[in-house]
């Protein structure tokens, strides 16, 4: 009986053992699998990371040298989106904003520091331009005028306002009609014509919008001003 019940000891043991032995090597490959997971989920989310593109200033495709500032900007739509204009990160107008309106919206940076100056907007359908042409007068040396259109920003125009935009640079505001999309960046006491200037004319035949051209947008890299 003794050696019975030694015999019967031994088994469950040994047994005991044995299912002890398989349990650790399942749970070990269990965890080699878990492991093995997270390691391959790692990767992933850094090649991921790693592969994502850059996001450069105001959204433009690349990045500006040093010395110069990022900009980009969109005409309005029709007559029911404002135009956008964007500097170093920095949306200086907008529909968001609610300081943009229908003519001609401007927005004056000082050339060296990259600082606001002022931002309005000129009704050139149902408005006066001789408040525009003041405007433009009083607009120093070394200033960046960013301009854009939104609905109509011809039809008040007249020569002097035409020569003194002219001379901030611009080329196609000689021929700047009713309804055409207009975007434009230059400066006072700019030696030469601006680089940055988009201009589409409104066409019925080929016009995007019932009436009005499609959206006009730009975006570039303004050198800073130096002493």
């Amino acid at each position: 009986m003794r050696v019975a019940g030694a015999a019967k000891l031994v088994v469950a043991v040994a047994v005991f053992l044995l299912t002890f032995y398989v349990i650790s090597q399942v749970f070990e490959i269990k965890m080699d699998a878990s492991l093995g997971n997270l390691f391959a989920r790692s990767a992933l989310d850094s090649t991921a990371r790693s592969t994502k593109p850059p996001r450069y200033k105001c959204g433009i495709s690349k990045a500006c040298p040093e010395k110069h500032f990022a900009f980009k900007m969109a005409s309005g739509a029709a007559n029911v989106v404002g135009p956008k204009i964007c500097l170093e990160d920095n949306v200086l107008m907008s529909g968001v904003k609610n300081n943009v309106g229908r003519g001609i919206n401007v927005a004056l940076v000082n050339g060296k520091t990259g600082e606001v100056l002022d931002t309005k907007y000129f009704d050139m359908w149902g408005g006066d331009v001789a408040p525009f042409i003041e405007f433009l007068k009083t607009i120093q040396d070394g200033t960046v005028v960013l301009m854009a259109t939104y609905d109509d920003g011809a039809t008040k125009l007249n020569d002097e306002a035409r020569r003194l935009i002219a001379e901030l640079g611009s080329t196609s505001i000689t021929t700047l009609g009713f309804r055409d999309n207009w975007v434009f960046c230059g400066g006072k006491g700019i030696k030469t014509k601006s680089p940055f200037e988009q201009h589409i004319k409104n066409n019925k035949d080929t016009n995007k919008y019932e009436g009005w051209p499609e959206v006009v947008e730009m975006e570039g890299c303004i050198p800073q001003k130096q002493d």
